[in-house]
């Protein structure tokens, strides 16, 4: 009697598991999905369950389960979630509520802009960004004269497209208190004939900002959601805040809990003596959606601004090498208190100059450690013979393509002929390192994932310029550039276990695309477009 009833046990038990395998929460059929797995594995079928993939394989492995919803991709691709390597989230959404000057082809459309907005906004302090004297007939910093006349009162402060220089009006140097005489180190303040012209470069840009009105918990919370409203429509699910307070961040969390901020955040702490106070005492803080290990160290300035630290003068202005934000001591101190913790440092650095400064405090501060996954922000130009500094464990290289793309019809004229062969080195990064991740930079540069990834494989602006690609030997090949903004990416976060491929047990997070990034025609990959988005199995984005 004993064993009959031992056998019906198991009878139910094993009918009760094959019930409890056989549902899931969605089901997709018919699709093209690249899982992004070790084998670049193509599935047509994906189940969907508690939030996580349950399985990939063909429609009639996939069908034994069923599921509460089901989707017919009609031969649609499918991709795992992208992760933006490097941007600004809560910058961007800022920048949704200042002047607007991406895009501008004069100093004169900037104060038309300026003009515009302030009548319609009556701002006390009007902030501004995106300006770009590269893209001017007249290729100058402008003087604030201008300004001065049109807002006597009212402070002005608009930031470049980089965000390493800035123009400033009278108002607001006087509401930062700076005179001819104030501390320009890690920077520059200009002076023309002994008076002010109103442009800062870096650190002194701090001043000004320093003063910018602060914002309520309402507007810093529309900045968040708006951003991800873009986010999201990109089919962005996980994004690399390049520099956060801790303010900004809790408030992230408590959107995130609360179900309003679906967006996966990997958040880098700017480098502030009560940021580093707090979170390396505290430690990582890791929730399904945040991820906070990380800090946002800047070694210099720009190429654009010609604020990057050069180990020659630069090519266009005799005598003029850029400069480090902070003194080589303080970036060796710095590196080494954080390389006492778990905390993972990443670097701002453009110049070569720069790039060898962190490689080598990276380098001697790892040399006894694994698996660090130490970031270079950029790795611009770097020195042909420091690629080698690079490595697999500790000290990765994060880029943006299509920083390549928007400076590539100047970026010779800065450094030369011969060391525009290591800059935007995307190749030779990849053979070093094994890995790359990829970012946009945003708002330096568009949200727009699809550009990142044509401008990694064409190397060509969007109407195909130049032909043959910039700096052509050093494109990514699809797969790379895929995996860049996916697995890639995860890893440098610390996540590739649980994101950034479309494997059992990983979260569901993925893009159904209307184009199919791996096999249209590569001038058609800048038009690329998202139908649908989904983060944990939930979609967040549909299109209309």
């Amino acid at each position: 009697m004993k064993k009959i009833y031992l056998l019906a046990l198991s009878i139910i038990l094993i009918s009760c598991n094959k019930e409890q395998q056989a549902t899931a929460d969605l089901i997709i059929t018919n699709a093209k999905i690249y899982t992004v797995d070790n084998d670049f594995s193509v599935a047509t079928a994906m189940a969907v369950k508690d939030g996580k993939i349950l399985a990939t394989g063909t429609n009639a492995e996939v069908q034994v389960y069923s599921a509460t919803q089901t989707i017919d991709a009609q031969g649609k691709a499918i991709v795992p979630g992208l992760i933006d390597g490097h941007c600004h989230f809560y910058g961007l959404g800022q920048q949704l509520q200042r002047v607007d000057l991406v895009g501008t082809k004069s100093y004169d459309e900037v104060l038309e802009r300026i003009s515009s907005f302030q009548k319609e906004k009556n701002k006390s302090f009007i902030i501004g960004r995106g300006w770009d004297q590269n893209d001017w007939e007249i290729q100058e910093f402008p003087s604030n004269q201008e300004l001065n006349e049109m807002f006597p009162n009212t402070p002005v402060a608009i930031t470049r497209i980089d965000g390493h220089a800035m123009i400033a009006n009278q108002a607001a140097l006087d509401a930062a208190g700076i005179t001819i005489t104030t501390d320009a180190s890690g920077g520059a303040i200009e002076i023309k004939n002994g008076e002010l012209t109103g442009i800062l470069v870096d650190n002194p840009m701090e001043l000004v900002e320093a003063v910018f009105p602060k914002e309520t918990t309402q507007e810093s919370i529309a900045s968040l959601m708006a951003a991800q409203d873009i986010n999201l429509s990109y089919g962005l699910t996980t994004v690399d805040d390049a520099g956060l307070f801790k303010e900004t961040i809790e408030l992230i969390d408590s959107l995130q809990q609360a179900g309003d901020l679906k967006v996966k955040m990997y958040a880098m702490i700017s480098n502030t003596p009560e940021n580093l106070d707090y979170y390396l005492n505290k430690g990582i803080i890791k929730t399904d959606r945040l991820n906070v290990r990380s800090v946002k160290f800047y070694a210099d300035g720009a190429l654009g601004s010609r604020g990057a630290a050069m180990k020659e003068p630069y090519s266009d202005r005799h005598d003029h090498y850029g400069a480090l934000l902070s003194p080589i001591e303080t970036i060796k101190e710095t590196a080494a208190r954080i390389a006492a913790t778990e905390y993972q440092m990443n670097t701002h650095a453009i110049g070569d100059s720069a790039n060898y400064v962190v490689l080598k405090t990276y380098q001697e501060l790892l040399k006894d450690k694994t698996d660090r996954r130490w970031r270079i922000e950029h790795a611009q130009i770097v020195d042909s013979a420091d690629f080698n500094l690079f490595d697999e464990q500790n000290i990765l290289p994060s880029v943006q393509p299509t920083h390549a793309t928007s400076d590539m019809y100047w970026a010779q004229d800065r450094v030369g002929a011969d060391r525009i062969k290591g800059a935007y080195a995307y190749q030779t990064l990849l053979k070093q390192s094994k890995r790359i991740a990829l970012g946009t930079d945003y708002p330096v540069e568009q949200v727009n994932p699809f550009l990142t990834f044509y401008a990694a494989v064409a190397r060509q602006d969007t109407s195909g310029y130049p032909e043959g690609g910039f700096l052509p030997e050093q494109a990514l090949s699809r797969e790379d550039a895929l995996r860049g903004m996916t697995i890639w990416a995860a890893y440098f976060n610390f996540e590739e276990t649980e994101k950034g491929s479309l494997e059992p047990g990983k979260a569901a997070d993925f893009v159904i695309l209307n184009d199919n990034i791996m096999e249209i025609p590569v001038t058609q990959l800048h038009q690329a477009t998202v139908k649908s988005t989904f983060i944990n199995g939930e979609q967040v984005y549909e299109s209309k």
